[in-house]
């Protein structure tokens, strides 16, 4: 009778999962899957076996060609479900996260603490010396690594090369929300914790644990990394995952769930780096405006998400097991964007019709 009920159950496990490609089991489809280091090793699932409506995907690849897009990956429990490139753009080429790329140094900052190397609440001289900026030294002490992960420095955000004679008192760090490229300075701040390079300390701790290709780009404007699509859709696949690739916690949870939380009162869009849905107002770059209502009406609500300049995206959706990436040009050329744009609403529309 034991022999029995060990056989049935041991048939029922196997019957529940799929088979890979090259026929060993693999898990079923509502379980959380990670792909191998081997970048051509990434299983798949139908939208059809999402019960998607699979009409409207032609009119989502319409319109992103029409967007100018190079590409788009959907995962859901990180299987892809669709994967898609326009425009001479191909899985082996590499292109900018841009200001999307934040979220990289953020974590790199959280696992840094976790290490010991640094604590965000500490004043940034304590890592990058003082007289990093050319505020008056009273005001300077007043900026944390805290208030560099959450676009709160009080400088001006008018100038975006970030070079010292650039760096100029506007408001007390901690009150006023402003974005601008002084978050930068965190990779000097993680090399000086850490007596590395940032890109060698992020190579080792981020890059090689998850199996992404890529490099940074370091420059007097820009700190911009550059990958191909799928080495974007990893780190989205760890962010929904709350910093865990497979079984190993990359950057400690606590940590990543302050990242996607609200970081201060004054934009409640935004936290560590990382763009908020479903809160109550947001700001965007280069204004003080305050605009009601959801930073992406159309998106989930719980949707966080890397947004970085002519509309490269990582949506991460917890509630639906799914990231999001758009990669491209501009949507919109006459009217090119450091962060959210209508873009979205309009993409999610797509999505929406797709998914729903």
């Amino acid at each position: 009778m034991r022999s029995f009920i060990f056989f049935a159950l041991l048939s029922l496990s196997v019957s529940s999962c799929s088979k890979k490609d090259d026929g060993t089991p693999s898990a079923s489809s509502d379980s959380m899957y990670f792909p191998s280091h081997a970048n051509s090793t990434w299983e798949t699932i139908a939208p059809s076996t999402l019960g998607w409506n699979q009409n409207a995907i032609q009119a989502l690849k319409d319109f992103l060609i029409q967007k100018n897009s190079k590409s788009l990956m959907i995962l859901v429990n990180g299987k892809i479900v669709i994967e898609e490139y326009f425009n001479g753009h191909t899985a082996n080429t590499s292109w900018e996260w841009n200001s999307a790329g934040k979220t990289l140094v953020a974590t790199t900052t959280g696992i840094a603490q976790q290490e010991g190397l640094l604590n965000i609440n500490n004043k940034a001289a304590d890592y990058l010396g003082t007289q990093w900026t050319s505020m008056p030294l009273a005001k300077e002490n007043l900026i944390s690594v805290k208030h560099l992960l959450t676009m709160t420095t009080g400088n001006d955000d008018t100038k975006q090369y970030v070079v010292k004679s650039n760096l100029t008192y506007v408001a007390d760090a901690g009150t006023r929300w402003a974005y601008s490229n002084i978050f930068q300075k965190l990779t000097d701040v993680i090399a000086s914790a850490s007596n590395k390079t940032f890109e060698s300390y992020f190579n080792e701790k981020v890059k090689n644990k998850i199996g992404m290709d890529g490099f940074w780009n370091f420059g007097a404007i820009f700190t911009i990394y550059h990958s191909t699509t799928r080495s974007m859709a990893r780190f989205g696949l760890m962010a929904l995952n709350k910093g865990k690739w497979n079984n190993e916690q990359i950057i400690n949870e606590a940590f990543f769930n302050e990242s996607i939380s609200t970081s201060q009162n004054i934009n409640p869009s935004y936290g560590y780096l990382w763009w908020l849905n479903g809160k109550t107002n947001f700001m965007i770059p280069g204004e003080q405006t305050i605009y009601q209502g959801y930073l992406v009406p159309n998106a989930p609500i719980d949707m966080y998400a890397a947004m970085g300049a002519n509309d490269q995206r990582i949506y991460v959706i917890p509630s639906k097991k799914m990231v999001i990436i758009r990669m491209g040009n501009a949507a919109n050329p006459a009217n090119p964007n450091f962060a959210v744009s209508g873009f979205d609403n309009e993409l999610w529309a797509k999505i929406n019709a797709v998914i729903n």
